[in-house]
């Protein structure tokens, strides 16, 4: 009851009230701000790997004493090893496309149609034109940014320019060779649907000059995290000597970075909340010195310090407790929306927040992490209740009779 009064501040006390006021403000304001930057950077990751691992493998196996002719041997013996989804023998090389309107760099992969419709990244996500007859047609599957940039929709040509071509007595000359488009993909991801052509891999080993064999095989797993686990497994079940690259040593400074980022992130925002937590220590201190007339009165009343430690530590606490609650309330309401409320202030500015050119991805994800929202609540109750220890113990230590000496 009485913590209840001395939140509720009466005119004179008014600054003390408005001090309390910034104080739960920023505890709620720290504590949202937490749980979603945290939950866009995990959405983010999550949303990254999913894209990147849905297009690329978790394990590249490449050959190390000879060529990969035996390619589909090997590829049939990886994929029947336990925890293997697939096998793909990949053909990749680098080349320019043009069209009659424009021209851009491209990463072309050659793959089986089997494989390719096996891959859901991509026969999931067809926007224009169909996979069948991929191989018989020996037409192109392009990303969807690539064709755009290129002005070509499905049956228009799209010309290809390998810097390796035949050899001659004038030296290695250019390949060029037209491909008609047989379908058009949107993987979600701007820098894979920019870059990458999917041709078949016949066609490919003939372009790209590859005899009979193919430049790696890519594993897909069923856990992404076993990566120690499969390398042993797929070794053994290769049946001759590989070298093994996984997505982690591929993409190693990429999600390093992320990692770093999303800890300094952490600890900036952690400041946030301290810094209300301060707040509550300095409006709990003047409530003391305002209250001292009051906690004389109850101490020759017959009060004991713990009670009176307790009425403040009361009032100190539930301004970080309902300033936490409120955030965390906040904070899963933003989250939960987090992508509808992106559309709704790009509408209202007129401004592309969320530009897939510069963060790989169409849509701004956000992922919800228990633990890490729990110690986001657990880290701001403690700095909220351990901001009431020395104010409330400074109340409890005061002397009545100098108190009421100097009222």
């Amino acid at each position: 009851m009485m913590a209840g009064r001395y939140l509720r501040a009466r005119r004179k006390e008014g600054f003390i009230s408005v001090i309390a006021g910034f104080s739960f403000t920023g505890i709620m304001l720290g504590v949202a701000t937490l749980i979603i930057v945290m939950a866009v950077m995990n959405g983010f990751r999550t949303e990254l790997l999913a894209k990147i691992l849905g297009v690329n493998g978790h394990i590249l196996v490449q050959p190390v004493d000879k060529p990969l002719t035996d390619y589909a041997e090997v590829a049939a013996r990886i994929a029947k090893a336990p925890g293997v989804k697939m096998a793909v023998p990949l053909v990749e090389g680098q080349a320019l496309a043009s069209s009659p309107y424009a021209a851009a760099g491209a990463l072309v992969r050659g793959i089986r149609e089997s494989d390719l419709r096996r891959l859901p990244s991509v026969s999931s996500n067809i926007k224009l034109g169909t996979l069948d007859g991929f191989e018989r047609s020996e037409g192109i599957a392009i990303g969807k940014r690539l064709a755009d940039q290129l002005a070509v929709g499905p049956g228009d040509l799209v010309t290809l320019v390998s810097p390796r071509g035949a050899v001659t007595p004038m030296g290695t000359m250019p390949r060029l060779k037209s491909y008609r488009v047989a379908a058009i993909f949107e993987v979600g991801m701007s820098e894979y649907d920019q870059i990458f052509i999917f041709m078949p891999l016949a066609e490919a080993q003939s372009y790209f000059n590859r005899k009979s064999d193919v430049n790696f095989i890519e594993v897909y797993t069923d856990n992404a995290d076993r990566m120690p686990h499969f390398r042993a497994v797929i070794d053994a079940a290769a049946e001759r000597p590989i070298f093994m690259v996984d997505w982690r040593q591929r993409n190693a400074t990429f999600f390093g970075a992320l990692q770093v980022e999303r800890n300094v992130m952490f600890l900036i925002l952690t400041l946030i909340v301290l810094v209300a937590a301060l707040n509550i220590i300095s409006g709990l201190i003047m409530l003391v010195k305002d209250k001292s007339h009051d906690i004389a009165i109850l101490r020759t009343m017959g009060a004991t310090q713990g009670a009176v430690m307790r009425v403040f530590l009361i009032t100190g606490s539930t301004i970080g407790i309902v300033g936490t609650l409120t955030g965390l309330l906040v904070g899963l309401l933003v989250s939960l929306n987090i992508e509808e409320i992106r559309r709704f202030i790009s509408w209202l500015t007129d401004t592309q927040l969320f530009a897939p050119e510069l963060y790989f991805l169409s849509r701004l994800p956000a992922e919800l992490d228990v633990r890490e929202t729990a110690v986001v609540v657990v880290m701001s109750l403690t700095l909220s209740v351990l901001a009431t220890l020395y104010p409330s113990w400074r109340a409890a230590r005061l002397d009545p009779v100098e108190a009421l000496r100097y009222e």
